[in-house]
């Protein structure tokens, strides 16, 4: 039986963070977790040293006024692999940006490199860790990662679809003109290509999305679900990269699971019967993924959620074979 949630000021002045990765998207997950404080204590860590350390003198000029919810400021520092191994949430961020013509298999071959020499240097890891991974391919690395860390299922996830459903919903307010807040809607399977909206189950203030349409509102579904997924891209290409959404959405997970909230929030975890980590929603406390709720689709978003996976059982195939 899972404890009851524990009082936020008592379990944030006793919490630490660690973030694996010192660049533009760890270093925003850092100024997140400071402007709206989470834990009493952020570890940035990187071996890129000169990097690191200019990023937390940098992140601790914000920390002046943002005190932690428990009292007294938020303490950022650089650390090492070990430190991070004993934090209570560790995220990781870190990875290898796609090289000009190189294939995306290329790519999780250098990042699962990465992901697998900083699993190893941070065990052994505290019993409660729970790491959570930013980095792409999300979905992979996050398979990998329970496989690298020997942590409970559960306490190994990813930032999986949020960020996407994020998208969805802002999307969905701007053409019915009403607030964000209102919309319930979730993009499911793999953060990628082969993503699926989950359009059946589509609400607006718990009524359904027919039912919500304004008068002569025609909407194109394909349209959206392809401005959802092809936003990041439109990002990168214009400044390069994505760091302020995920950074705010990893916050916010880290939150949830600190305070053992249990946000429904759609998270890339382990499905056993699709054999692969994709995301849906889950219920997130302190002990990581609490438990999966299953979705009523209809049976082409069944049929669309198990391309999905499939997709991303063939893309663990080909890493496993990466030596």
């Amino acid at each position: 039986m899972d404890p009851p949630a524990m009082d936020p000021n008592v379990l944030s002045s006793r919490s630490r963070i660690a973030i694996l990765g010192a660049g533009s998207v760890g270093s925003s997950i850092a100024l997140c977790l400071i402007l709206n404080p989470v834990a009493s204590e952020v570890i940035l860590v990187d071996p890129k040293v000169e990097l690191r350390d200019a990023q937390v003198k940098d992140l601790g000029d914000a920390t002046t006024y943002h005190g932690a919810v428990g009292g007294g400021g938020v303490k950022i520092r650089s650390g090492t692999h070990k430190d991070a191994g004993q934090c209570d949430v560790i995220v990781i961020s870190a990875g290898a940006k796609q090289r000009h013509g190189e294939s995306r298999t290329d790519l999780l071959g250098r990042n699962l490199h990465i992901l697998r020499s900083a699993i190893n240097d941070m065990k052994p890891f505290r019993e409660d860790a729970v790491i959570l991974i930013v980095a792409n391919p999300v979905d992979v690395l996050t398979y990998f990662a329970r496989k690298f860390s020997g942590l409970p299922e559960g306490q190994v996830l990813g930032s999986g679809t949020f960020l996407d459903s994020a998208r969805l919903r802002g999307i969905l307010a701007e053409k019915l003109d009403v607030d964000a807040g209102s919309v319930d809607g979730y993009v499911l399977g793999e953060h990628g290509e082969t993503q699926m909206v989950a359009w059946s189950c589509v609400t607006i203030g718990a009524v359904p999305l027919e039912q919500c349409l304004l008068p002569n509102t025609v909407l194109d579904r394909k349209a959206i679900a392809k401005e959802t997924r092809e936003k990041a891209g439109k990002i990168i290409q214009a400044k390069g990269a994505t760091a302020y959404g995920i950074g705010a959405l990893t916050g916010s997970i880290c939150k949830s699971i600190l305070f053992d909230q249990r946000n429904v929030r759609p998270i890339s975890h382990w499905i056993e019967e699709m054999e692969c980590c994709l995301s849906l929603p889950v219920v997130l406390g302190r002990k990581g993924v609490l438990r999966t709720l299953r979705m009523p689709l209809n049976e082409e978003e069944q049929a669309s959620l198990a391309e999905s996976a499939s997709a991303l059982r063939g893309f663990i195939s080909d890493a496993e074979k990466i030596p």
